[in-house]
């Protein structure tokens, strides 16, 4: 490899980790902040915790590398350019094709790293992420209900405990149900438990009783009870019996789809999100060359090059939202599946003959031509 490429591409290098770690950072905490809840209201240990956000970062990863990529080409290419670099390069003969072979080796690269991310990693952590998620929201005993905390279970039930055993016996029991607005009941309980069945959890109470205010009258009514259950089938579904989403998936569990019929009724979303496995990471090697024919085709100008840069950030910005548009569009309907092929070929075909152009270069007058008197 020559030592120009090298020397180029060890730049492009630095900067496309440190734009994917800012990157990366930055949505990681944004994602993060919503399961923060899981920590502060429900007890979710922080090992649990970390495990959670751990296994999203091959989904951000899978979006941030094109975008951190083709900002590297842009940032360094610019910064040869205004130190002059970029015209000494000229001057030793470098052709266009030359100049960007450093970007478009890192654009090869990304791309190769960014299948492997959809192809495996993603669909791997993702489908570790919901059975991890699934398993936890079933597992109420264990991590939900907190000693001493009014612990909301969902927007419209309420559970306290006072104190739990160590052989699972919940002691000092209070439950707020206001799943039907116009009834809402507060049952308390010296003891119980939380028992699984088939139709999920349930709140089982022992010498306890029920108050219940009437509506309209505000009648004030009290049962009291030996034993009395309360029913959580909102959150009975196991992890086992849960149907897998197109992004759990690996790609030929979405290019042939299953004979179960939530599979049938969704399969050309599943297809359209295997085609766009297959698609999606070839925009890492577009961007670069966009970038590329952007700042290195045509006239070369001293002065600077910020209309060359967002011009580049304006098609990569059109190319993406053509993409995403089209993958939604494949979701319904068959016939975008080609057009999705179709946008990125035909996008990389007039970006690298842009790039093959050689720059044009102003007229210079003759050193020895004299202003007429």
């Amino acid at each position: 490899m020559p030592s120009i490429t090298r020397y180029v591409l060890g730049q492009l290098v630095t900067a496309t980790l440190f734009v994917t770690l800012a990157l990366t950072f930055a949505i990681w905490l944004t994602q993060s902040l919503r399961l923060i809840d899981y920590i502060v209201n429900r007890g979710l240990p922080a090992s649990t915790f970390l495990a959670f956000v751990g296994l999203l970062l091959p989904s951000f990863l899978g979006v941030v590398l094109p975008i951190a990529c083709f900002v590297a080409a842009l940032f360094v290419y610019h910064k040869l350019a205004m130190d002059s670099e970029m015209v000494v390069m000229r001057a030793a003969g470098l052709s266009q094709l030359q100049l960007a072979r450093p970007a478009i080796i890192l654009g090869i690269v990304v791309t190769l790293a960014v299948y492997s991310i959809s192809l495996y990693f993603l669909p791997a952590s993702f489908r570790n992420f919901k059975d991890l998620q699934n398993a936890f929201r079933s597992d109420f005993s264990a991590v939900l209900l907190q000693e001493g905390v009014f612990t909301t279970i969902s927007d419209d039930i309420t559970v306290y405990v006072r104190e739990r055993s160590p052989e699972g016996e919940l002691r000092g029991i209070l439950v707020h149900d206001n799943r039907d607005p116009e009834k809402p009941v507060t049952m308390m309980a010296e003891r119980g438990a939380l028992v699984p069945s088939e139709n999920g959890p349930r709140v089982v109470m022992e010498n306890g009783n029920r108050q219940e205010v009437k509506p309209g009258t505000g009648r004030f009514s009290l049962l009291y009870f030996e034993r009395y259950t309360v029913e959580l089938t909102e959150f009975g579904n196991a992890p086992q019996a849960r149907w897998r989403e197109p992004k759990e998936r690996f790609l030929h569990e979405l290019l042939i789809p299953g004979e179960d019929s939530r599979d049938q009724r969704y399969r050309q979303e599943l297809l359209a999100e295997g085609h766009y496995r297959i698609v999606g990471p070839l925009y890492s090697l577009v961007f670069v060359v966009i970038g590329m024919a952007a700042l290195l085709a045509g006239e070369f100008n001293r002065r600077g090059q910020i209309k060359r840069v967002l011009s580049a950030i304006a098609c990569v910005a059109a190319l993406e939202g053509l993409s995403l548009a089209l993958h939604d569009l494949a979701s319904r309907n068959a016939v975008a599946i080609p057009a999705m092929y179709a946008a990125v070929m035909v996008s990389f075909g007039l970006a690298f003959f842009v790039l093959l152009r050689r720059p044009q270069r102003r007229a210079q007058e003759p050193l020895g031509e004299a202003a007429t008197p």
